[in-house]
């Protein structure tokens, strides 16, 4: 079933798909593989085969079934663009979403080049937010440019984890770009000189900027936990991000 959500720029999770195989640097350490193993020993409905890519048709009903509008993550558990998902049953989770105009659909992916090859011909709901993981200049900053050409009313970035200087973005027809530091035992540590060097292109460049976390290491460098270092960058948090379908 659908989630009440702990991630700042989220209040839902809806997950038709889980699980996922690992691409890139920004994967090395999955926040989403270490939850799906313990709820696999939990014996949770629908991990019985743990981080495996697995569909779960019987969850495409759950945002028709919700009432309230709500901003959903779909697929926080997985990558809707994985190379094991159908185009067809991609099909099936947009059909869902365009019957759902008060929600709001967030879809993030690390398979970009995918992504922008699936709406050649497709045409994006008003009310899906389409956006690409960004984590180091190798990997993360090319998907930009694989994003910037999908039809989407609202483009997204989430630089995080930020594990190295993403350098000058071209943030054109780019709306919103989130940025957070790694956390858990193994986080990669988090320069503040590349979170500001990202605050400062939004502002230039005119795309939202919302600051998630720092994660495992503070502003200062030091090890912590992720709630003793918090959100904030110098001195106030800093959460804008575009109007949902609802307040529109």
């Amino acid at each position: 079933m659908s989630q009440s959500s702990r991630i700042e720029w989220t209040e839902a999770t809806w997950n038709p798909t889980v699980g996922c195989t690992k691409i890139s640097p920004g994967c090395q350490h999955c926040y989403a593989e270490v939850m799906a193993r313990r709820l696999k020993a939990m014996k949770t409905p629908g991990y019985a085969n743990g981080f495996a890519l697995t569909v779960l048709r019987d969850r495409l009903s759950e945002p028709v079934r919700r009432r309230k509008p709500t901003v959903y993550f779909v697929n926080s558990m997985s990558d809707l663009f994985h190379k094991d998902v159908s185009d067809s049953y991609i099909d099936e989770v947009f059909t869902v979403i365009e019957k759902c105009p008060q929600h709001t659909f967030q879809v993030l992916t690390k398979r970009a080049a995918r992504m922008a090859r699936f709406f050649q011909a497709r045409r994006v709901p008003m009310n899906a937010w389409l956006g690409v993981s960004v984590e180091d200049r190798k990997h993360g900053v090319p998907r930009i440019e694989y994003l910037r050409h999908v039809p989407s009313r609202i483009r997204f970035l989430s630089v995080e984890p930020l594990i190295a200087d993403v350098g000058q973005l071209n943030l054109t027809d780019i709306h919103w770009v989130i940025v957070g530091g790694e956390s858990g035992p193994h986080a990669r540590p988090m320069k503040r000189s590349w979170v500001e060097s990202v605050r400062l292109q939004c502002r230039e460049q005119g795309a939202q900027f919302f600051f998630k976390q720092w994660g495992g290491w503070g502003a200062d460098g030091k090890r912590r936990s992720k709630k003793a270092n918090g959100r904030m960058l110098r001195g106030r948090t800093w959460d804008d991000m575009p109007a949902p379908a609802a307040q529109r």
